[in-house]
């Protein structure tokens, strides 16, 4: 199993020191669809079939898709959605085909806190097909504390409702 970390670029980050990501113990698929998301624009969304299967499956919280072109256009709307979005992953794993990574993305809101930079801490879940494209993809994070808690209002009935909970 391959293993490598990585802290640059990370804000005040819960992970604590971790080592750089060291790209030479990950197949070269892998160093390619990292570098690919962590260097991730608007114009270069187009090159998801470069990394992704044409049938390839994809799910989010929010989305559940099975095209290449509709992984994409997910890819392509957060540009919309939020300023200056960007990924940094800091964890990798990979035994055979099957591949983890953890992840921070990076972006700042539109309406409100500008030109704050927020994170949402997740991971990723990925099945490489014989040719080293994505099968599949599943995207694990808590929408509650790294999204909704973040809102105005809507963030303060999470952390009321989280206490409530505890």
């Amino acid at each position: 199993m391959n293993r490598a970390n990585n802290s640059a670029n990370m804000p005040t980050s819960k992970t604590g020191g971790l080592a750089p990501l060291d790209r030479q113990q990950l197949s070269e698929p892998l160093r390619r669809l990292i570098d690919f998301f962590e260097h991730l624009t608007e114009q270069t969304v187009a090159d998801m079939p470069k990394f992704y299967a044409a049938d390839a499956w994809f799910k989010d919280p929010f989305n559940e898709v099975n095209r290449v072109e509709d992984i994409a256009r997910i890819f392509g709307e957060m540009f919309h959605q939020v300023n200056n979005p960007r990924f940094v992953v800091h964890t990798a794993f990979q035994s055979g085909q099957q591949v983890f990574m953890a992840w921070d993305f990076l972006f700042e809101m539109k309406r409100f806190k500008v030109g704050q930079v927020q994170c949402i801490r997740g991971s990723s879940h990925l099945l490489l097909n014989q040719n080293g494209l994505v099968q599949s993809h599943r995207d694990y994070w808590d929408t509650a504390e790294e999204l909704y808690e973040k809102i105005p209002m809507l963030g303060g009935l999470m952390r009321w409702l989280k206490k409530q909970a505890g």
